[in-house]
């Protein structure tokens, strides 16, 4: 009898946690997973958004691989994604390894850096637009001012410049928002362990080194996930910015599926992109997920 009662409770504890669970994957499966599930439809599909759609099969993935600005664009993206793991992550890595010092104005800093990241995208590409402007941009007068005029150049229509000009970009916005997750991981670290390097006689950068970096490496991995799948999502600094150019030099996955789906109205073949894209993300995540999991042990 007890067990027919436990059993009972069981089932309606079990009941109660599938009606609490249920909302959210009501939002999900409607948000999230329905989309996803009609992009792959609509992947196999000739279709502008207006007219039937025409079954093509798989025309639209084999066209993925003889369209060149498409590759030309995950070549700008994967470039993207290096120079951001050293403009964001590297860089707020060392922001972080400055402002855990304890000095005066140590608060001041942290806040500054922080502050870009508050900006929309949007309003800090028409900002920078404006610093990197050959006529009366502020780093060409700058240049100017100390002798560099050779040096001054148009940085975002120059093809050699243009897609480093946005990564700095990119690294003056997230750079604070890395240093932050790595300053709070810095802040777990038990004192005691500063108190024994500083008995030994141990600098403050072999601290970082040796104390600092082994422990807080989770987190490290934990920001490449994040760079590297917030630049496969950039779109904003690029469009504002260079929308491609010059000669798609910027292109990225990103602006170049915006292109083909509202400028030239191909939603299968966007969508066939779409799904590639989704699947190399996922890819890189697995991956970097894995290589997480070894620095636990």
């Amino acid at each position: 009898m007890q067990g027919m009662i436990r059993t009972r409770k069981n089932q309606k504890n079990e009941l109660s946690g599938y009606l609490f669970v249920a909302p959210a994957f009501i939002i999900f499966l409607i948000f999230v997973l329905l989309p996803v599930l009609i992009t792959f439809a609509y992947s196999f599909f000739r279709y502008d958004g207006f007219n039937p759609m025409q079954y093509i099969g798989f025309s639209n993935y084999s066209r993925l691989y003889l369209d060149k600005i498409h590759l030309q664009a995950y070549m700008n993206t994967f470039i993207y994604i290096a120079l951001t793991l050293v403009l964001e992550v590297g860089v707020g890595l060392t922001l972080a390894a400055l402002v855990s010092a304890r000095f005066k104005g140590s608060i001041f800093f942290r806040t500054a850096f922080f502050t870009p990241v508050l900006l929309p995208g949007v309003v800090v590409g028409m900002l920078w637009t404006f610093v990197y402007n050959q006529r009366f941009g502020l780093l060409n007068a700058l240049l100017k001012a100390i002798k560099l005029e050779s040096l001054a150049i148009s940085w975002l229509s120059n093809e050699k410049t243009a897609l480093i000009a946005v990564s700095v970009v990119s690294g003056w916005i997230f750079a604070g928002y890395y240093m932050t997750i790595f300053y709070a991981a810095i802040q777990r670290i038990p004192k005691d362990l500063y108190d024994a390097a500083d008995i030994d006689g141990a600098s403050p950068i072999r601290q970082f080194l040796y104390i600092k970096l082994p422990l807080i490496m989770d987190m490290v991995v934990v920001a490449v996930l994040l760079c590297v799948t917030g630049a496969f999502q950039g779109f904003d600094l690029f469009y504002v910015m260079t929308n491609g150019q010059p000669n798609h030099k910027t292109e990225i996955v990103t602006t170049w599926l915006v292109r083909i789906v509202f400028n030239n109205r191909d939603v299968g073949y966007g969508s066939a992109m779409s799904v590639v894209l989704t699947l190399i993300v996922l890819i890189m995540a697995v991956g970097i997920n894995k290589a997480r999991r070894h620095t636990e042990y």
